[in-house]
């Protein structure tokens, strides 16, 4: 008799749990929770969002529809489907060897056969001096310890918000042929990160680029978002799109303290 009480109880309690929550889930006010930074600072996502007004290499249009809804269920679909179109080298991204190599490119050095342990482990964010491209005397100044093999270098492009600009910006602050070199013969860096679009200054490449995918073991890392992340060591973990044949593929991107 107890037993068979407790059950329409129970049901009573579950429904004066549950109607608050279901009228958040079917009410007019639903928003998703969209977040920077996880568990009080522990985690921090350092991939740029995809929208229309994000830039596009030597683009004033940015993005523009890369995005577009084929089936929809306003229009009868039973499902709502989006179809994307765009540059693998759009927002945060990593470069293959074949991107600038074309003999690479042949042999089938694409985004697939990226070393993952390479991507992934300890790294080191620094901050350059502002407004100066990455030289051999900026990188000797840094003092990046032998042994680091991930470092993101945050510019003065993190300042001005460039990567929050429509318009392509041919400004940008990047590595110096020199100063790839540097650190080809003076690290171990193995994985590369900027804050633009590429990590080449602008008319620095494709001869930067070259320096740093000649040896197939350094990974560039383009287009990071480190604004609101204090400077020191992080553990990095990148996985990007397992692209077969492609020379470059988006990535998610996060820092943890």
């Amino acid at each position: 008799m107890t037993r068979s009480l407790n059950f329409p109880l129970l049901g009573l309690a579950a429904a004066l749990f549950l109607s608050p929550l279901l009228l958040a889930v079917s009410g007019d006010d639903l928003k998703p929770n969209r977040q920077e930074v996880y568990g009080g600072g522990k985690i921090y996502d350092i991939s740029h969002r995809y929208t229309p007004e994000m830039p596009a290499w030597e683009s004033k249009e940015g993005l523009s529809n890369h995005l577009k809804l084929i089936a929809s269920m306003k229009n009868g679909s039973f499902a709502n489907v989006s179809e994307m179109k765009m540059s693998v080298h759009s927002g945060t991204h990593v470069d293959a060897p074949g991107h600038f190599i074309d003999e690479y490119y042949d042999a089938g050095f694409d985004c697939d056969s990226l070393d993952l342990q390479t991507l992934n482990g300890p790294a080191l964010l620094v901050d350059v001096p502002r407004d100066k491209n990455i030289t051999a005397e900026v990188m000797e100044s840094l003092h990046i310890p032998r042994g680091v093999r991930r470092v993101l270098f945050r510019t003065s492009n993190t300042d001005k918000r460039l990567m929050f600009k429509k318009e392509f910006d041919s400004s940008f602050s990047g590595f110096m042929t020199d100063g790839a070199k540097w650190l080809v013969e003076n690290t171990d860096i193995k994985l590369v990160g900027l804050d633009y679009l590429s990590f080449a200054a602008f008319d620095e490449s494709p001869a930067t680029h070259k320096v740093i995918l000649k040896g197939r073991d350094i990974i560039p890392v383009e287009a990071l978002k480190l604004d609101g992340v204090e400077a020191g060591m992080y553990s990095l973990h990148c996985l990007p799109l397992r692209l077969v044949g492609a020379e470059g593929a988006p990535t998610r991107c996060i820092l943890i303290k």
